[in-house]
């Protein structure tokens, strides 16, 4: 009895979620990548998340 009540239960240790992922700062999208992402939230019809991204007199002001 005194065995059982001494006894921990002890889970497994789980794998990081991050492992083998790449961290850190990540490069910045390209203009290609921004359209792609504009034209689908276009057709979606997600004005909202239109909104939120970056406009084209955004990327010629970086592009400059």
């Amino acid at each position: 009895m005194q065995d059982q009540e001494n006894t921990a239960v002890i889970a497994p240790r789980r794998a990081p979620w991050n492992k083998g992922k790449l961290i850190g700062a990540k490069p910045p999208l390209r203009p290609k990548h921004v359209w792609s992402i504009r034209t689908k939230l276009q057709i979606e019809g997600r004005t909202r998340d239109l909104a939120m991204c970056p406009s084209s007199e955004y990327l010629r002001q970086k592009a400059a």
